[in-house]
């Protein structure tokens, strides 16, 4: 694993990112008490510049409206992470991939709400702009440049009375996301970006995530 050349969305850097993920050793979490969910970590092209796509939830969602998101959700029964993450980013954003797409998967990360999330990275020679979410779920769709991932001044790390774990979070332009949210974008921009095998498990979410 090795940082890659540049941020440009190119073969190159797909066939950089690819080389880190698969070197890495993702760990899946095996606690059956919680839910199943997974969420995509699609790479697509944003003014020649590679970027994550991410969305703000609408405001008719009855949990964590209003909330900075990947686009994912609970598992169907007999259904992969993989093929949950491809379908719910169908059904929310509105971006048909396949299992072709798949670069590979990050930790699986577990929310004080229940859930084990499992991340899903694809690679799509799409623009930001191509793309329009699904109104009951998505009130909007962004790019979480590789160059605002790679800022200095992120991750933020703060404490709370109510945990012994420090509350990861990354800024984004003027505005902050949070985990679990943030704990897998900043893997990402750790492992794909950066070639480092870096662990985000042990990040908290704030409070209004724990429910």
């Amino acid at each position: 694993m090795k940082p890659i050349s540049s941020h440009e969305h190119n073969d190159q850097t797909r066939d950089e990112i690819y080389r880190n993920v698969s070197l890495f050793d993702d760990q899946r979490q095996t606690d059956e008490s919680r839910l199943s969910a997974a969420v995509a970590l699609t790479i697509v092209a944003h003014e020649h510049e590679s970027a994550i796509l991410v969305t703000r939830r609408s405001s008719r969602l009855k949990e964590h409206k209003g909330q900075w998101a990947l686009p994912g959700g609970r598992l169907d029964d007999g259904e992969t992470a993989i093929e949950a993450a491809l379908r719910e980013m169908d059904e929310e954003i509105n971006l048909k991939l396949t299992e072709n797409h798949v670069i590979g998967m990050l930790d699986d990360y577990v929310t004080r709400s229940g859930y084990t999330i499992t991340p899903v990275v694809l690679w799509s020679d799409m623009t930001d702009t191509d793309l329009r979410p699904n109104p009951d779920e998505v009130a909007s769709i962004h790019a979480f440049s590789f160059q605002e991932l790679a800022r200095p001044d992120s991750p933020n790390l703060e404490t709370i009375p109510e945990s012994d774990r420090e509350v990861l979070s990354m800024n984004y332009h003027d505005d902050v996301m949070y985990a679990p949210t943030a704990a897998m974008l900043y893997q990402f921009r750790e492992v794909a970006i950066e070639g480092r095998a870096t662990r985000v498990l042990h990040f908290d979410q704030p409070l209004f995530a724990w429910k």
